[in-house]
Order: structure tokens, then sequence, then C-alpha cells
């Protein structure tokens, strides 16, 4: 059964984020999504999750939070996280952040321990330091040639549902992206991407200058828990569905432990809802 959130709006670092509230009782989790995507991404991970209270935010530049004019540096969305856990007043959470969004809350949880008491990190986009201050995405990066127009979200659906790395997502993840990824085009008929191209582009920009992380990372007392997606292979071409995060990553944390799925691409929520609401409500049980 669909679980429908409530739509309100929270007032951080000067900008308008759109926040979601799925009501219930017991220990709150806070949820935050990936470059390019949206809260309602995680809709068929909390429809898993029947009476846990739930939160997801869409970060700056996406979904129906302002956009900010480039650049889109990361250690920002870590301060959008601190901030909206505070005013959303958290205490104790469990937080999951999938891709970026698992940078953003572990930079969060670093700086400001209070509102979350775990982690959990889908694929977190922590990279190896070598890559942090380097040009990992340039300019030319693909998301800012990705097509903005659209009729409708069914014609998204049907342009993507064949296609890789789509066509491994359930179905039902795919219809929220499209349906909640696309607002009214401001210059005329149809629709746009919720988050503009040139923001997606700038935001993998951003990527390369949130080398801080490992700085705060010792910082980091409460457990963590990083399941990591099949990785790139040596000398491959760029393949967005791969694990772009440090390999070694749980090495740098005080207390954390490392899940490696190999039958899992980067898009691990989108393929299996039910496996990360599964590992949701494992950690919420150790909480308790």
């Amino acid at each position: 059964m669909k679980r429908d959130p409530i739509e309100s709006t929270l007032h951080v670092n000067g900008l308008n984020l759109a926040c979601y509230t799925w009501p219930g009782e017991g220990v709150p989790v806070f949820f935050a999504h990936a470059t390019g995507f949206h809260a309602r991404c995680w809709d068929e991970v909390v429809n898993r999750l029947p009476g846990t209270p739930c939160y997801a935010i869409d970060m700056r530049g996406h979904g129906r939070s302002d956009k900010p004019a480039p650049p889109y540096e990361w250690p920002d969305f870590a301060s959008d996280v601190a901030a909206a856990a505070r005013e959303l007043g958290l205490d104790g959470a469990l937080a999951v952040g999938h891709s970026k969004g698992g940078y953003a809350i572990t930079l969060a949880a670093a700086r400001d321990p209070g509102p979350f008491a775990r982690l959990l990190l889908i694929d977190p986009v922590i990279l190896t330091r070598d890559r942090y201050n380097a040009a990992v995405y340039g300019q030319d990066h693909f998301a800012s040639r990705r097509r903005n127009n659209w009729t409708s979200a069914d014609e998204m659906f049907e342009r993507f549902k064949d296609r890789l790395p789509f066509s491994l997502w359930e179905p039902a993840v795919l219809r929220d992206y499209c349906d909640y990824g696309l607002l009214p085009n401001p210059a005329g008929d149809g629709y746009v991407l919720a988050c503009p191209p040139e923001i997606e582009a700038a935001t993998y920009a951003g990527s390369s200058r949130g080398g801080e992380i490992y700085d705060a990372l010792p910082d980091l007392r409460i457990p963590v828990r990083i399941l990591r997606a099949r990785g790139d292979s040596e000398g491959a071409p760029m393949d967005m569905s791969r694990s772009p995060t440090a390999p070694d990553i749980a090495a740098a944390f005080t207390n954390a432990e490392d899940v490696y799925l190999p039958q899992y691409t980067h898009f691990m929520p989108m393929q299996d809802p039910a496996f990360i609401a599964s590992q949701v409500s494992e950690l919420l049980e150790q909480m308790h």
C-alpha cells in the first residue's frame, strides 16, 4: 500500500527546500537522494516501512527545491542536510544516503552529530583521496546534454523503461522518477526536468572538490554501514552504473562495516527497494 507523504517547505541556508514527511512512530529515518534525482525516488522504500516516521528532502537544485546558479559544491549539500535535520527536530535518527546523498549525510553527521545516531550509506560518492581536486567531471559531462523537454511523464517513462540502466530498475521506482521529476515548462508547453541539465552537470563537477570529508571522518563516531555496488574495471570507460566509492573507504571511518554487493549497480535503491528497506529495518531493530 502506497504511503503518501505530507509536503512542506524548509527554509535553510537562504534556500527553500521541499520536504516530504511520512508520519509514524519510533526511530525516524531521514533519506538523502543522489545527483539528478529527487526525494520521491524513495517512495518504494518507504512503502515497505509501514509505521516508520520517514523524511526526505529535494536537495538544492533538484526537484521542487530552489535552484541557485552554479557552482554546486558538495559540502554545501551537507550543510543543507544538517540544517534540515535540525529544522525537523531530528534526534537520534537513522540517516540513509545514496550516492551524493551518502556524502552529504556523512559530512553533515561529522559536523553536527546530534540529529543522527546511525548512517546507512548506499554506494556513497566518497572518492579515493587522489581524485579530489582533480577534473573528475568536466563541463562537457553528458548530463549537460540531457534531453530537457517532455510532453508528459508517460512519454519519459516509455522512453526510458527499456534502456539501461533504467531497464534494471523496479518499474514503480522509474514511474516515481518520471512522475515527480518533471515541472511545468515556464517557457511554454510541456515539461522540463526538475533537475536542470546544467545543474546536474555542475553537481557532478562539484564532486571532485569535496575532499574535506576525509578531514571530518575522524570526528564521526556513530556506527556506519556501507553498501558498495560493483566497481570500475581498470582502464574501462566511465560507467555511471558502477560504483564510484573508494573501495577501502570503511577503513577511514572510526566505526564502519563494509558490505560488498557486486550483484547490484550503483542504482541499488532503484533496482531493489525491498532490499534497501530490509537493510533499514535491520538497523532500526538494532537502534531500539
